[in-house]
């Protein structure tokens, strides 16, 4: 075979799907089309790099994304492909939260991984790069690339910068519970509410976004310091120009995600969620991540993963600092090297610089010395994982808390239930909620919700009414990454589908106990016996449109809350 045959072969090689799309005779319709938008003879030959942006200025995580895909399409371009930018949505859990809107942040991760499977597998995009900002949008994206399996790279969109007086969007939360209080007046929380969030980028602590950002950097599918870059940053655009490039050597070495997003690479990415002290919805997402790849992923793999990894980072929400002082002392390239040369991690893993992850962090240079982000192994703030798995008769599939060891262990109290959300952000705020009692808030699971709500204003005003040491919450929604107290959610099975969480009554006790990881509602069999008998399910809260159509189709958040499970 002569060089130029060869040539061909191998451009064809590169081009498997979009070639379906532009070549020969009767594909002169589909090149007229991309002529329009600006493809040239020369375009119609190279490889096509879908650029999925999340672009929006619904929400500051992704206001910016908008010039971060086109430094990505530069990159893509520099490196002999033709990049094609298509948007996906975004929506933004610190507007929605405590509102009936919030219903669809949940949905949102699914109509993403939904809208990039039908772009690209309808364009024929050989390779795929996508940017997120906001916390649906990278676990959304993820799903969308895994159910794909072409060469792709993940791009985080980058950290917001601190407010004034180091505060954040969680400062705004808490700022109306110390109002609550009478800590605070309107003036004083208008003025927090007016500096806490400057510009650009996803909320500043370890909460969701960070954290999915961080977890899908350790899965080695972003290049290595994605995940701790500013938002408005020249870091973060040559990042996108260097992923458009990078899935160009992914495309050459036909390397997928599912060579990449294997069962160790999710053990990696857990004990990295962990040691940073991570959102409980890392938990949900990375489950949901990984069974889209077809990695069967559980509950039990936290529990056992989290025996053996301390917490180490002390960061917002329950701790000290904010992800931009991570960014300063190197992010979290040094802390996977240490967790590396520990024994920790598993080198062996592929990323997406085409190399192992031992070999991308052989060069890594260790934290300043002086820094006290990141606390030695052998002075963890939590000898083991800060999501705990808690079963029992409440939640016998099983539950997620965030329990640090600063709110302590154990704690039992009298139930005092809530139907939803708003009826309990009103009680903690007009003085119903007591120390010592176990806030219950039920009916706002996946199928329940429908949506499975972030608990984020409940939570923020336990905490700025001052009983975030003397009251427990739990329910069968979820939290923001910004929570923070002795909280438990996710419990399986939720109220809708007959769990015992929703025949608790006020007044019963409920015991938590992070260390036998069991959560108990002390209620006799016969009286529940006598519950069950008289329980009816709910009448759906809609019936038409994507809440209803989720509601119908979602799986139950121990296995990740996805729709694309329960279609046979």
């Amino acid at each position: 075979m002569s060089n130029d045959s060869n040539n061909n072969q191998n451009n064809l090689n590169l081009r498997k799907h979009s070639s379906q799309v532009v070549d020969g005779v009767e594909c002169a319709p589909a090149r007229a089309m991309l002529r329009a938008v600006g493809f040239t003879d020369e375009d119609f030959k190279k490889p096509q790099v879908g650029i999925a942006s999340t672009w929006a200025n619904v929400t500051p995580c992704n206001m910016h994304i908008d010039g971060l895909a086109r430094n990505a399409e530069s990159g893509v371009n520099a490196a002999g492909g033709k990049g094609v930018i298509f948007n996906t949505i975004t929506i933004s859990d610190g507007i929605a939260n405590g509102t009936e809107g919030m219903k669809y942040s949940m949905v949102s991760r699914e109509i993403i991984a939904d809208s990039i499977e039908a772009v690209a597998g309808c364009e024929g995009f050989d390779a795929l790069v996508a940017i997120g900002g906001c916390d649906k949008n990278m676990p959304g994206c993820i799903m969308g690339l895994a159910r794909l399996n072409r060469p792709s790279i993940f791009v985080y969109g980058g950290s917001i910068q601190p407010g004034k007086g180091h505060t954040d969007v969680i400062s705004v939360f808490e700022a109306v519970g110390q109002h609550a209080k009478g800590e605070l007046n309107e003036i004083q929380v208008k003025q927090i509410e007016e500096v806490a969030i400057p510009g650009p980028g996803s909320c500043g602590g370890m909460y969701t976004a960070n954290t999915m950002a961080s977890a899908i950097e350790a899965l080695g599918m972003s290049l290595p310091g994605s995940s701790a870059q500013d938002a408005v940053s020249q870091e973060k655009q040559d990042d996108c120009t260097r992923a458009g490039e990078a899935v160009l050597n992914l495309l050459r070495l036909d390397i997928k995600p599912s060579d990449i997003m294997t069962k160790a690479a999710f053990e990696n990415s857990i004990k990295v969620v962990i040691a940073l002290g991570g959102s409980t919805n890392a938990v949900l997402h990375l489950i949901a991540m990984a069974r889209t790849m077809d990695v069967d992923l559980s509950l039990d793999d936290f529990v056992r993963v989290g025996k053996e990894t301390p917490m180490l980072a002390d960061v917002r929400p329950s701790g000290k600092y904010m992800m931009s002082e991570l960014v300063a002392i190197g992010g979290i390239q040094p802390l996977m090297k240490r967790m590396l040369d520990a024994g920790m991690l598993d080198g062996s893993c592929l990323t997406v610089t085409g190399k192992t992850l031992a070999e991308n962090l052989a060069d890594v240079q260790d934290y300043p010395s002086d820094q006290q982000i990141i606390m030695p192994f052998d002075a963890p703030i939590k000898k083991d994982s800060h999501l705990v798995i808690l079963k029992g008769n409440l939640a016998s599939e099983g539950s997620v808390a965030k329990i640090t060891g600063k709110e302590g262990l154990r704690f039992e109290g009298p139930a005092r239930v809530f139907e939803g959300e708003e009826g309990a952000m009103a009680g903690i705020l007009n003085g119903e909620v007591q120390a010592g009692e176990v806030v219950v808030i039920r009916g706002e699971g996946p199928k329940g919700g429908p949506g499975m709500r972030e608990m984020l204003k409940p939570t923020s005003a336990i905490m700025g009414k001052g009983l975030g040491q003397s009251v427990a919450l739990i329910t069968d929604g979820r939290f923001s990454g910004g929570s923070h107290g002795f909280v438990v959610g996710h419990v399986t099975p939720e109220a809708f589908e007959g769990g015992l969480i929703g025949l608790v009554n006020t007044g019963d006790r409920i015991s938590i106990d992070a260390e036998t990881r069991e959560i108990t509602l002390h209620v006799d069999e016969a009286e529940l016996a006598t519950r069950r008998a008289n329980w009816t399910r709910p009448a759906p809260k809609y019936t038409r449109g994507v809440l209803a159509k989720y509601a119908r189709l979602v799986s139950s958040a121990s296995t990740g809350a996805l729709t694309d499970v329960n279609l046979d």
